[in-house]
């Protein structure tokens, strides 16, 4: 199942809907104003709050939670830097660990559990600028946590390239 992305969702208060391929209301993104800290909700068609993503303020290096019912799910974390491709770890607090890798900035990587692809991140199927696309490859898979951790890995990019 592909979704469909708005690229810039960091906006203080700002709230978006991410739809399926079919066009249809998928998930709906809450940017929560007024916060200390980036606090942003994945939430379902009904409104309830599937995943929360923070941006974790005093941490050594750059990392953001995935929080799903008021508990820790997963932490993403930049894993290294080399001159051409940007590469996360994601924790899950279970002990599963997911790799992310490829060109973040460009809109083109993949999130793999195990060396398996578990979603594949890409602006070339569409035609919409400032959009990007989620393809969840596997049935099974989590889609709002697929979503949540490419949001991630995408601002912590931004915020490495951002001037001190």
């Amino acid at each position: 199942m592909k979704y469909l992305v708005r690229d810039k969702i960091f906006a203080i208060g700002d709230d978006y809907w991410i739809e399926d391929e079919n066009g249809r209301h998928a998930f709906l993104v809450d940017g929560k104003a007024l916060r200390l800290r980036d606090t942003l909700e994945i939430k379902d068609r009904d409104g309830r709050v599937l995943i929360t993503l923070r941006q974790k303020m005093f941490a050594l290096r750059d990392t953001m939670t995935i929080e799903r019912d008021g508990e820790m799910l997963a932490t993403v974390r930049r894993k290294r830097l080399s001159l051409l491709r940007n590469h996360y770890r994601v924790d899950l607090v279970e002990g599963t660990e997911l790799d992310v890798s490829g060109r973040i900035l460009d809109r083109e990587f993949a999130v793999e559990y195990d060396g398996e692809l578990l979603a594949h991140i890409s602006r070339r199927w569409l035609t919409l600028r400032d959009s990007y696309g989620v393809d969840v490859v596997r049935q099974d898979a989590d889609a709002a946590l697929l979503i949540a951790v490419a949001v991630c890995v995408i601002r912590m990019a931004e915020k490495e390239r951002e001037p001190g």
